[in-house]
């Protein structure tokens, strides 16, 4: 069977949803997955159905799942539910730039170019306000100079700032010119070759940000969790001898990596029954401090990671609710 075809993406979707019952840690993420890959197969209705149930259990990112909602139910007739929730996305102004872009790109895919272009400036204008940008801001950024591009805008400060932050040969205005679908019909072999070009380049940047580092991510075990990870496996004691020197060592560890010029740091919030989990599928015991970095790296290739440092004004990665540069982000670390 074909891995593309939609029986092998309705199967897809189910082994996902098996997993996800094993691991309720992990279920948001593997049924993300599972409403992906059941759009793919054609089951619209049902992606549906999973992302109303993501919805009514508290999830970690409710605007995300209500904006993929959205581009779902606008791909099979219920244009109006779509819109009412888009709506409802950009009055929430939400911190994640995948929302926003999901939102925007499901309003230009059915020719709401104006639409898609207020939606991302709002975006942009709450955050893209720093000097280090994360990829997914940057990747709205992009999104927004192609709209504009496509609406035969001026570029204003923001679209100079996609230009600068991307780095492939064809530079975007060409990449996002609308003449170019029609050299795809063109029997000139000039034309065609150029766009090849074009298209090599614009499939190398995604491949770019798909082959993007995961953060190097270090374990942060609030102190509840601790103190229960302790208790049922106090062979890890060596490693956390308190919670206090837990947190020293988090900071420490991270000054050290950062001094020998490692990029993209991050810290993962750790639970006892995900770790547990993980060992049951590593085929491993949980006191076996040899499990730690590996279900950090885990953590953070699906998406857990909390960047670090944390910016000027933040709180402290620790939860303690002073801003971090008077908290761990001192020079009194602890």
């Amino acid at each position: 069977m074909r891995p593309d075809t939609p029986a092998a993406h309705t199967t897809e979707a189910e082994r996902l949803l098996r997993t996800a019952a094993q691991y309720p840690g992990d279920r948001e993420s593997l049924s993300l997955r599972a409403a992906a890959h059941l759009e793919l197969a054609g089951d619209r209705p049902r992606a549906t159905t999973l992302y109303d149930d993501l919805l009514s259990a508290t999830p970690v990112n409710p605007v995300l799942i209500r904006a993929l909602k959205a581009a779902n139910l606008w791909e099979y007739g219920h244009e109006a539910e779509a819109r009412a929730i888009i709506d409802g996305v950009r009055r929430a102004k939400p911190s994640d730039a995948a929302a926003w872009e999901i939102a925007a790109e499901t309003l230009e895919a059915h020719d709401e170019l104006e639409a898609a272009e207020s939606t991302l400036t709002e975006a942009a204008t709450l955050l893209a306000t720093s000097a280090e940008l994360p990829h997914a801001t940057q990747s709205l950024l992009t999104t927004r100079h192609r709209v504009r591009r496509m609406l035969a805008l001026a570029h204003d400060t923001w679209d100079d700032l996609a230009d600068r932050l991307h780095t492939a040969e064809v530079p975007l205005d060409e990449l996002h010119d609308p003449k170019r679908l029609w050299s795809l019909g063109s029997s000139d072999p000039v034309e065609l070759r150029a766009e090849i070009a074009r298209l090599r380049s614009e499939l190398g940047a995604y491949r770019t940000a798909l082959s993007r580092p995961f953060p190097v991510a270090v374990l942060h075990w609030p102190e509840p969790e601790l103190d229960e990870l302790l208790a049922a496996y106090p062979e890890l004691e060596a490693e956390y001898p308190t919670y206090t020197a837990h947190l020293t060592d988090i900071e420490a560890s991270l000054r050290e990596l950062a001094q020998a010029g490692t990029p993209n740091l991050g810290i993962v919030r750790a639970t006892v029954p995900s770790y547990e989990a993980f060992a049951a599928s590593e085929s491993t015991t949980p006191a076996n401090a040899d499990l730690l970095p590996q279900y950090a790296t885990t953590l953070a290739a699906r998406g857990r990671a909390t960047t670090w440092p944390p910016g000027r004004g933040e709180g402290c990665w620790c939860g303690g609710g002073r801003v971090y540069g008077e908290c761990h982000g001192g020079l009194g670390v602890g």
